[in-house]
């Protein structure tokens, strides 16, 4: 079978599972934190990638407490699912590194340095 490609939510997702487990509006917040604001998920796109990694075996539900009346679904990064999200940070470590490697080789080629700024 192919591997999927990580997305980015799923990827960040995964991330804010490696502490310790979560409930979906604290998983939503920490997305948003370890992106800097820049990934604000969606209560359904939640849901979905979280379905998709529990299905995958990447997620687990930890446990369900009811809070103010309403369910709270805690859920945990299983130990494949820190295999993945580790072997998925390695995979784009070597990709930014093999961007910036080329990215610096262009700037020398054309007499400019990386931290010019200018057009490339």
């Amino acid at each position: 079978m192919t591997p999927r490609v990580m997305t980015e939510p799923a990827f960040l997702i995964l991330t804010a599972l490696v502490d310790e487990p979560c409930h979906g509006y604290g998983i939503v917040r920490e997305v948003e934190r370890l992106s800097g604001g820049r990934v604000q998920l969606k209560v359904g796109t939640l849901y979905g990638v979280l379905d998709r990694l529990a299905g995958d075996g990447l997620v687990a539900l930890d446990r369900e407490e009811v809070q103010q009346g309403r369910l709270r679904r805690y859920y945990r990064l299983t130990d494949s699912g820190s295999r993945t999200l580790e072997a998925e940070a390695v995979r784009l470590a070597e990709n930014a590194r093999t961007a910036a490697d080329r990215l610096r080789a262009r700037h020398a080629r054309h007499g400019r340095s990386t931290a010019a700024g200018g057009p490339a």
